[in-house]
């Protein structure tokens, strides 16, 4: 089986590090034209020259910030004014650490912008043109916590339990026009995130980090930490047309960790 995008467009949020650009790199070694979408315009412009043009793409880039959600709906909207895409790929950093007891109503609120707002404002601009095209593919990067809630993460635990089930609720509406909506339910990945989320659970605990890393390592069935490049070959599975019958569902990838089905 060869995955083929050769004439579709992605549009990547996310995608200057970590698992963003795990599926931004393999998208486009499979043939698509990525966007890629980030604040850090320096490191996107070095992540073009990563990604593969064999297939005579054409990538490029727009500099958004997550965080901040009028300029994010300032930069998307004209985007989406002069550009259709077929593969949406919905993924922000996450919002900071903290159980309930640290954490105000203006951290939830943010939370929200961050992670359903940008989700859902993408989601519907994108549509049109997929419902033109009768094609598209809409990929949210969630986590395995809208099934088991982490510990110290209640900002992602409660947000992106929203955003599944937004996902839910479009993919039905939307599947007559041959769009598909799933989301990922996120792992331990060995990323940059995770990294700092073990060095702040290994300080709180008064524990060596390596040590902690290998306790986290251990309580996985793999023994491991996912690799980025693992992600993204499920996601581009997602994109292609051999998951065009998947819709509306929430796929784990987390080494066997979650006890929930």
């Amino acid at each position: 089986m060869k995955i083929a995008l050769k004439g579709r467009k992605a549009l990547v949020g996310g995608s200057t590090s970590g698992l963003g650009k795990a599926m931004a790199w393999q998208l486009a070694e499979c043939g698509a034209e990525v966007t890629l979408m980030a604040r850090n315009r320096e490191k996107m412009e070095r992540m073009l020259k990563e990604l593969s043009n064999s297939q005579g793409q054409q990538h490029d880039f727009l500099v958004v910030d997550f965080m901040d959600f009028p300029d994010f709906q300032d930069k998307i909207t004209p985007y989406f004014e002069d550009n259709s895409i077929d593969i949406l790929v919905n993924n922000t950093n996450g919002p900071k650490a903290g159980n309930v007891s640290e954490k105000n109503i203006g951290d939830y609120q943010q939370a929200f912008d961050l992670l359903f707002k940008t989700y859902c404002l993408t989601g519907i601009l994108a549509l049109e043109g997929m419902k033109k095209k009768q094609f598209g593919r809409i990929i949210n990067v969630s986590s395995v916590s809208v099934k088991e809630p982490l510990q110290n993460l209640v900002l992602s635990n409660t947000i992106r339990s929203a955003v599944v089930n937004w996902a839910k609720t479009l993919a039905r509406d939307v599947a007559p026009y041959g769009i598909t909506v799933n989301n990922i339910l996120t792992g331990s990945f060995d990323t940059e995130r995770l990294g700092d989320l073990h060095r702040q659970q290994a300080e709180n605990k008064g524990i060596n980090l390596e040590e902690w890393r290998k306790q986290m390592a251990d309580g996985i069935p793999m023994k491991r930490f996912g690799q980025p490049k693992e992600y993204g070959y499920l996601a581009t599975f997602l994109a292609s047309e051999y998951a065009s019958y998947i819709t509306g569902t929430n796929i784990p990838i987390d080494g066997g960790a979650m006890n929930s089905v």
